[in-house]
Protein backbone atom coordinates (compact mmCIF):
# COMPACT_ATOMS: atom_id res chain seq x y z
CA UNK A 1 0.00 0.00 0.00
CA UNK A 2 1.23 3.16 -0.51
CA UNK A 3 0.88 6.04 2.26
CA UNK A 4 -2.02 7.83 1.79
CA UNK A 5 -3.32 4.29 1.49
CA UNK A 6 -2.17 3.28 4.58
CA UNK A 7 -3.40 6.05 6.59
CA UNK A 8 -6.76 6.15 4.85
CA UNK A 9 -6.98 2.59 6.08
CA UNK A 10 -5.70 3.29 9.61
CA UNK A 11 -8.40 6.08 10.11
CA UNK A 12 -11.21 4.18 8.64
CA UNK A 13 -11.99 2.32 11.98
CA UNK A 14 -14.13 4.26 14.36
CA UNK A 15 -12.21 3.45 17.51
CA UNK A 16 -8.79 4.29 15.86
CA UNK A 17 -9.99 7.86 15.06
CA UNK A 18 -11.22 8.31 18.74
CA UNK A 19 -7.54 7.17 19.45
CA UNK A 20 -6.45 9.69 17.33
CA UNK A 21 -8.57 12.07 19.46
CA UNK A 22 -7.62 11.95 22.24
CA UNK A 23 -3.66 12.11 21.25
CA UNK A 24 -4.91 15.95 19.74
CA UNK A 25 -3.59 17.66 23.10
CA UNK A 26 -1.09 15.30 24.41
CA UNK A 27 0.58 11.90 24.89
CA UNK A 28 -1.32 9.04 26.97
CA UNK A 29 0.04 5.57 27.88
CA UNK A 30 -1.34 2.54 26.22
CA UNK A 31 -3.15 2.02 29.92
CA UNK A 32 -4.63 4.84 29.45
CA UNK A 33 -6.64 4.81 26.07
CA UNK A 34 -7.30 1.33 26.77
CA UNK A 35 -8.97 2.63 29.82
CA UNK A 36 -11.29 4.86 27.98
CA UNK A 37 -12.95 1.93 25.84
CA UNK A 38 -14.90 -0.98 26.53
CA UNK A 39 -12.78 -3.32 24.34
CA UNK A 40 -10.33 -5.50 25.37
CA UNK A 41 -6.66 -3.88 25.89
CA UNK A 42 -5.18 -6.73 23.47
CA UNK A 43 -7.81 -5.23 20.83
CA UNK A 44 -6.37 -1.49 21.63
CA UNK A 45 -2.95 -2.70 21.53
CA UNK A 46 -3.57 -4.23 17.94
CA UNK A 47 -5.42 -0.79 16.58
CA UNK A 48 -2.40 1.16 18.03
CA UNK A 49 -0.34 -0.93 15.79
CA UNK A 50 -2.01 -0.07 12.83
CA UNK A 51 -2.19 3.54 13.36
CA UNK A 52 1.95 3.20 14.94
CA UNK A 53 2.53 1.44 11.25
CA UNK A 54 0.73 3.76 9.53
CA UNK A 55 2.81 6.58 10.43
CA UNK A 56 -0.05 8.18 12.60
CA UNK A 57 1.29 7.77 16.17
CA UNK A 58 4.65 7.41 17.49
CA UNK A 59 5.61 5.36 20.81
CA UNK A 60 8.11 5.75 23.11
CA UNK A 61 8.98 3.30 26.15
CA UNK A 62 9.68 4.87 29.35
CA UNK A 63 9.87 2.30 32.05
CA UNK A 64 7.48 -0.02 31.65
CA UNK A 65 4.75 2.59 30.18
CA UNK A 66 4.37 2.93 26.19
CA UNK A 67 3.58 6.81 25.44
CA UNK A 68 1.74 7.40 22.13
CA UNK A 69 1.35 10.85 20.78
CA UNK A 70 0.04 12.08 17.16
CA UNK A 71 1.88 12.50 14.12
CA UNK A 72 0.09 15.82 12.96
CA UNK A 73 2.45 15.94 9.31
CA UNK A 74 0.88 11.89 8.11
CA UNK A 75 -2.36 13.64 8.53
CA UNK A 76 -1.91 16.78 6.65
CA UNK A 77 -0.99 15.01 3.93
CA UNK A 78 -4.51 13.33 3.76
CA UNK A 79 -5.83 16.77 4.31
CA UNK A 80 -4.62 18.08 1.43
CA UNK A 81 -5.24 15.10 -0.61
CA UNK A 82 -8.58 15.43 0.58
CA UNK A 83 -9.28 19.23 -0.41
CA UNK A 84 -9.58 18.99 -3.68
CA UNK A 85 -13.05 17.89 -3.39
CA UNK A 86 -13.92 20.57 -1.14
CA UNK A 87 -16.48 22.07 -2.70
CA UNK A 88 -17.06 25.24 0.11
CA UNK A 89 -13.08 26.54 -1.22
CA UNK A 90 -14.95 26.22 -5.10
CA UNK A 91 -17.84 28.05 -3.53
CA UNK A 92 -16.13 31.07 -2.06
CA UNK A 93 -13.35 31.86 -4.58
CA UNK A 94 -16.23 31.76 -6.85
CA UNK A 95 -18.36 33.93 -4.64
CA UNK A 96 -15.25 36.25 -4.50
CA UNK A 97 -15.22 36.47 -8.32
CA UNK A 98 -19.16 37.07 -9.09
CA UNK A 99 -18.83 39.76 -5.82
CA UNK A 100 -15.66 41.40 -7.72
CA UNK A 101 -17.53 41.36 -11.08
CA UNK A 102 -20.54 43.59 -8.64
CA UNK A 103 -18.32 46.00 -7.81
CA UNK A 104 -16.55 47.11 -11.24
CA UNK A 105 -20.10 47.35 -12.45
CA UNK A 106 -21.44 48.93 -9.67
CA UNK A 107 -18.03 51.61 -10.17
CA UNK A 108 -19.27 51.80 -13.59
CA UNK A 109 -22.52 52.56 -14.04
CA UNK A 110 -21.98 55.04 -10.99
CA UNK A 111 -19.50 57.08 -13.05
CA UNK A 112 -22.06 57.27 -15.97
CA UNK A 113 -24.65 58.63 -14.06
CA UNK A 114 -22.57 61.01 -11.37
CA UNK A 115 -23.37 64.53 -12.51
CA UNK A 116 -19.86 66.28 -13.56
CA UNK A 117 -17.88 67.35 -10.08
CA UNK A 118 -18.16 70.95 -10.36
CA UNK A 119 -22.02 70.74 -10.58
CA UNK A 120 -21.60 69.61 -6.74
CA UNK A 121 -21.87 72.28 -4.13
CA UNK A 122 -18.26 72.39 -2.29
CA UNK A 123 -18.59 70.35 0.95
CA UNK A 124 -16.65 71.84 3.84
CA UNK A 125 -17.02 70.02 7.35
CA UNK A 126 -16.16 72.03 10.23
CA UNK A 127 -13.96 71.36 12.87
CA UNK A 128 -15.20 70.81 16.27
CA UNK A 129 -13.50 73.21 18.70
CA UNK A 130 -13.94 72.15 22.42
Amino acid sequence: MDELTDVAYAIADPVRREILTMLRSAPLTAGDIAARFTISRPAVSRHLRVLRESGLVQDQQTGRHRHYSLVRPRLGDLAAWLTQFDTRHTDWTQRLAALDTEVHRARRDRGRTEPAHDQHPAHHPTEDTA
